[in-house]
């Protein structure tokens, strides 16, 4: 790095015959920056990569090649690659296996691939990865650094239309300049928009939210601090006695996050039907569940199913548990809070910022749920990212009193960045004395011997979502094995 340049960070990333170095640094200027080089590919072997780029392209019609599954894919990119080979013994001879296998896998990302968006997709500490237009730098979010310029740039507005319309054939999907919007998602499970121009006015854009390939635990969040073991352990009880719970939050928050970490604390002999546009949710394999996803109409508008469809089908398929990625109508909406009436337990997240804002969301229109039926929900638990540091917090924890109107129980203090307890939460003491039996007092005791058992997983590092269910299935069976 030179001048007045300071480093942030630097790691690597192992792509299948790539070494790729990442480095994060602040310019003079203040602006932040993500390079990345590939270590093993010299700047000679690059000008020849080029020549057999420009052939390959101009000998096969790449543009037309249709890709409808995983299996369609992995063929083209066989029938490719030996297309490609008789280009690189043409240019270079001598090579052996380990360069052939290198300039393959560079010239098949680059040409039937996204090109350098797949190393941005390799990298774990990415949550969003923008291309706005081909005038821009491709953008990223970093977990630890937030919003980074890449030394990406897509060469044209063909090419991100290219991209756009090849992440669209995969799943079943199309836009055109008739349909400039689409929503979609790779085939690793990574969330996909795109717009073309003039929708978007400055050029074709899309947006890529990173599918975590690690889910969040409920020990991730304790040892973030992204909420405190008292509102853990207060959350976990609520589970465990079929509680329905609304999570609350503003985009990016960790809305689908903590309902991904709040599932884990289902008792395994209940069965779970999870309800999604696009699968997030990842459950311990121990849990009986079933996901469920919608699916948009094909170019001749059939074939729809909507979330609607899915709430209702659920409730025939004998659920304990229904989990819902996001309440957005009035139909969803009563539909779930009907299930919550008859019996069943509802995990669903909202878009809203506050307990106050939740409950307007929820009774006003487009949702417009009969204030009265809010009791039916046991608690509401809110989401916040901090934009300046990206670190994420549970900033309310509120009970619902019968006739629809939140208690809020435990709020974080800005100032001291602790979440505090405003009251007990007595509705909730009510609700699981009816279940059990127990006092105030013995569901005191029992939430902090919770709090004692959710410190002993964060000491022990278990975070991974199977472990976790593990350790959940032997505290409900009393099991040591």
């Amino acid at each position: 790095m030179e001048g007045n340049i300071i480093p942030l960070d630097s790691y690597k990333i192992a792509m299948e015959h790539e070494l790729v170095d990442i480095d994060i640094y602040k310019d003079e200027k203040g602006f932040s920056h993500y390079d990345i080089s590939i270590k093993n590919i010299s700047r000679h072997t690059n000008i020849i990569l080029r020549k057999i780029r420009e052939e390959f392209i101009s000998e096969i019609a790449i543009g037309t090649v249709e890709i409808g599954s995983q299996a369609e894919s992995e063929a083209i990119k066989e029938k490719f690659k030996e297309e490609i080979l008789i280009l690189i013994q043409k240019y270079f001879p001598n090579a052996d296996k380990r360069t052939t296998d290198l300039l393959i896998s560079e010239l098949i990302r680059q040409n039937i691939g996204l090109g350098d968006i797949e190393i941005l997709l390799k990298d774990e500490h990415l949550e969003e990865i923008v291309v706005n237009s081909a005038a821009e730098p491709v953008q990223v979010y970093h977990k630890k650094h937030g919003w980074l310029s890449t030394n990406i740039r897509i060469p044209n507005e063909t090419k991100i239309r290219h991209y756009a319309t090849m992440i669209g054939r995969d799943v079943g999907k199309e836009i055109t300049l008739l349909k400039p919007l689409m929503d979609a998602h790779l085939l690793t499970g990574d969330r996909v928009n795109a717009t073309l121009n003039p929708i978007s006015s400055t050029g074709n854009t899309i947006t890529i939210r990173k599918f975590s390939s690690k889910p969040w635990t409920i020990t991730d969040f304790l040892q973030k601090e992204t909420i405190n073991y008292e509102a853990a352990a207060l959350i976990w009880l609520a589970v465990e006695y079929e509680i329905s719970i609304i999570i609350s939050g503003g985009t990016g928050s960790g809305k689908t996050s903590m309902l991904n970490v709040i599932s884990s604390f289902i008792p395994i002999n209940q069965r779970v039907i999870s309800i999604e546009d696009t699968r997030e949710i990842t459950l311990p394999k121990e849990i009986h569940w079933v996901p469920l996803e919608t699916r948009l109409p094909n170019p001749e508008g059939q074939g729809e199913i909507t979330m609607l469809d899915l709430v209702v089908n659920s409730l025939r398929m004998r659920p304990d548990r229904i989990i819902m990625g996001e309440v957005r109508r009035k139909k969803e909406a009563e539909v779930l809070f009907e299930a919550m009436h008859t019996g069943h337990s509802v995990y669903a997240t909202l878009h809203a910022n506050n307990v106050r804002e939740t409950v307007e969301r929820l009774t006003n229109p487009p949702i417009e749920v009969p204030k009265q039926m809010l009791g039916s929900i046991g608690l509401i638990v809110v989401q916040n990212r901090n934009r300046r540091t990206g670190h994420r917090f549970t900033t309310e924890v509120a009970q619902m009193l019968p006739g629809g109107n939140p208690e809020i129980v435990m709020r974080l203090n800005p100032s001291t960045g602790k979440m505090e307890t405003i009251k007990e939460p007595t509705e909730i003491y009510k609700i699981i004395s009816a279940y059990t039996g127990m006092t105030n007092e013995h569901v005191v005791r029992e939430l902090d011997r919770r709090v004692k058992l959710l410190k002993w997983l964060v000491e022990n590092n278990i975070n991974d979502v199977h472990q976790v269910g593990s350790f959940f299935r032997k505290h409900y069976t009393g099991s040591t094995a």
